[in-house]
């Protein structure tokens, strides 16, 4: 056999060994996603916070009550954001009523004298064949409810593991690390930078898409503002929110968004709201996103988008969430298991002379509490 053809089929045989393996590490991923993801969402929240905790306890604060007072902070944040669009939206809530009533009254009218020329049975049966169609579908609905209520209980789950988790790794991080890493034996150093390497890479890559999801909700937020929609600040905050979950967030945001415009100041705004999203995107995607995420991680801007891709193929949403992280991970931590520990350096020219040994003729004396208190040598005894 030709000795290419001996690499080749041996890289083959490696490739396939570790394709069978992490597809079946996905499968234990998938079949156990409801602790996977708190977990995975954990740590990308503990990345976000641990600053703030690690200021304080170089304050002097102990660990539980630095990690107490972090906690707080946050709920505080995600309460306050709340209550003020809790307040917003209940002083709003009336007027984008009327306002969607006048437009739904304004489309009414265009339908009919527009260049569709539609008469008002024909609107009316399209209202009839709808409910129809939802009276049809009634059993169905109701398995999705139910199915949906399933899914909600998941969810409650899954928040609560993930406050315990988040908690506890803000808490007892390094505790935990050090233990863990008892179970690597002689190999732990370079576990141990593997580790800590990731979890600088997690760090970073967190800030930066905090920041260019902050980016895109304060700029929707004001072009919202700008156009006087109501509940901007709503919909600046569920845009910010949802830049966290590429591509089907936006969408879900954005359409929300664009049918709160629509009802409240009509098609044109709307359109041009949704022309405004579009650019503001693409802008994200393919410039912020791969100049501040890809900076902080050392990645290049197309490897961010080929990752992506390669993310929602193969795990869909979640997959798409979590596929930078991972792979920004893998591509600065693994290098780190097989970097041997840096030599020592060499004595520079500065560094202080070694002592210039002993004349054989003079005994040199000694260091401890046993040395001579006279100047004269001390002469062996008889053995």
């Amino acid at each position: 056999m030709p000795p290419t053809l001996a690499k080749m089929a041996a890289w083959s045989a490696c490739l396939i060994f570790i394709g069978v393996v992490a597809n079946y590490v996905f499968g234990i991923v998938a079949t156990m996603r409801i602790v996977a993801l708190p977990v995975a969402v954990a740590l990308l929240l503990t990345a976000l916070l641990y600053p703030l905790t690690r200021r304080l306890r170089a304050t002097g604060l102990r660990a539980i009550y630095a990690t107490w007072v972090t906690m707080l902070v946050a709920f505080a944040v995600l309460g306050g954001t709340g209550w003020i669009i809790g307040v917003r939206a209940n002083e709003e809530f009336p007027g984008l009523v009327m306002q969607v009533q006048q437009t739904a009254k304004t489309v009414e009218g265009w339908l009919y004298t527009g260049p569709l020329h539609l008469q008002p049975y024909q609107l009316s049966k399209w209202v009839d064949d709808i409910a129809v169609l939802v009276t049809a579908q009634q059993r169905q609905i109701t398995t999705t409810v139910l199915a949906g209520t399933v899914v909600l209980l998941e969810v409650l789950a899954s928040i609560v593991l993930l406050l315990f988790v988040t908690f506890f790794l803000l808490k007892d991080g390094e505790g935990i690390w050090a233990w863990f890493l008892k179970a690597f034996g002689t190999v732990a150093p370079r576990v141990d930078r593997a580790g800590r390497t990731a979890w600088v890479t997690l760090s970073h890559y967190v800030q930066g898409t905090v920041a260019v999801a902050a980016v895109h909700g304060v700029l929707m937020g004001i072009v919202l503002a700008v156009m006087g929609v109501p509940l901007w600040a709503a919909l600046a905050v569920l845009i910010f929110l949802a830049s966290f979950i590429p591509i089907v967030g936006i969408f879900f945001a954005g359409a929300v968004a664009t049918l709160v415009t629509l009802g409240a100041k009509g098609p044109i705004y709307a359109l041009i709201f949704l022309g405004i999203l579009v650019v503001e995107q693409q802008l994200e995607n393919h410039v912020l996103q791969p100049l501040i995420v890809g900076r902080a991680l050392h990645f290049h801007p197309l490897a961010i988008i080929i990752v992506l891709a390669v993310g929602g193929i193969l795990a869909g949403i979640a997959g798409a969430v979590v596929a930078v992280p991972i792979a920004a991970i893998l591509y600065r931590a693994v290098p780190e298991l097989f970097r041997d520990a840096p030599p020592q350096l060499p004595r520079g020219p500065d560094a202080a002379p070694p002592a210039p040994p002993t004349p054989p003729d003079k005994p040199a004396q000694a260091a401890g509490p046993l040395a001579p208190t006279s100047g004269k040598p001390v002469r062996p005894g008889p053995a």
